[in-house]
Order: structure tokens, then sequence, then C-alpha cells
């Protein structure tokens, strides 16, 4: 990815309080997912972004704090999309879908998914990998919005502790395979691996 273009310039500031400035701000934000959607993190700069949202560099700086930004909340954007994904599965479930039958539906929804959104998803955790020091948000704000999700798909009964935990595994466990898939290609060895956690779910639930 291209060097971001550095933080607003100064006389610039980001639209706040005004419901037409916050229209138009989120506006410029999806086009600019959709863009990020199609062509990934490769040389993304505000220059980019503003012929993707057909605009100027400087409008987005009055909307947005610089480019990184303007990433993460794109970025953030496609974490949505994937989450809403999510539910539409597990709302297509009938009766009472267990932690495992939900995960299940998740998973499903994972691996179906356009090419380009779990392209750049999964790019988003390599940046994050490569040089934390800078892109580290990026993989704080994907458990943020994730592990709240998965905790949602334990019993209600369980103790807030132990639903963390779960959540936990189960996210650290579907991003590994995730990430196997995107750099090894070994979709047998990552099924292997999901019916066990799968197994591991189930056994959790009998569990009580």
């Amino acid at each position: 990815m291209e060097a971001a273009d550095g933080p607003a310039e100064r006389g610039y500031r980001r639209s706040a309080g005004s419901p037409r400035g916050e229209a138009r701000r989120q506006d410029l934000l999806e086009r600019v997912t959709d863009d990020l959607a199609v062509n990934g993190l490769v040389d993304f700069s505000l220059r980019r972004a503003a012929r993707a949202a057909g605009t100027t560099h400087k409008v987005l700086l009055y909307h947005f704090d610089g480019a990184e930004d303007l990433l993460r909340q794109a970025v953030a954007r496609l974490r949505e999309r994937r989450i809403g994904n999510a539910l539409t599965a597990i709302a297509g479930d009938t009766g009472h879908p267990t932690l495992a039958d939900r995960v299940r539906a998740v998973w499903r929804t994972l691996t179906e998914e356009e090419a380009g959104l779990r392209r750049v998803l999964d790019q988003a955790i390599g940046l994050s990998m490569y040089d934390p020091a800078r892109y580290n948000e990026l993989s704080r704000e994907a458990s943020q919005l994730y592990l709240p999700l998965l905790e949602s798909f334990c019993p209600p009964d369980w103790p807030p502790g132990r639903k963390l935990e779960v959540a936990e595994m189960i996210l650290a466990t579907l991003r590994g395979f995730l990430l196997e898939r995107l750099a090894i290609g070994d979709s047998a060895g990552v099924d292997a691996g999901f019916r066990a956690l799968v197994r591991a779910l189930e056994r959790e639930d009998a569990a009580g």
C-alpha cells in the first residue's frame, strides 16, 4: 500500500454536526468502500480514493482525518457488510440452532463471500501484522466488531467470561483458517480443521 498522504492539511477539518455534511461524508465513504472491495489495499491513497469518490483529495480531507482515517473507516464498513451477511445466514436457520450451527452458518458465508471483500479484509489483517505500529488498529477494531457477535451465538445462560473465552477461540480459529486458505490454498486441510472446531463447540454446548 502506498504511504498515506498524511494528516489533514491545515485549514481542513472533518465535517461534524451538520446532517447534510454527515450525509455527504457517508456517501463518500460508501464510494471509497466500494472501490476498496474491487481494487484492494495495494496503492491505496487519498488521491486514488478521491478519484473513486468522484471528488478531490481536499474534499476528502474536509470530511476525514487523512488517508489512514479514511482507510480505517472503509475497512470497518466492509466488516459491517460481512457481519450483515452472517446475520442474514443465521436468520435463515429454523428451530433452535446451537452454537455450532451458528458458526457453521457463518463459515458458509465467509467461504462463499465475494472474493474482493474477502481479499481486502485478509489484507487488512496482514497489514496489521506487517506494520503493527501503524496499522494495529485494523486488527483491534476487527475484534471489537466481531467478538460481540460471536458472544451472542453462545447460550444466554452462560456467564460473560465463558462467552468471551469461546468467542475469542472462534474468532482466532476462523481468522487463521481464512489466512491459511489465502496463503496456502489448502482447502482440504482447512475443512478438516473446521470440522474439529465444530466438534469442540458441540462439546461446549453439551457441557452446558
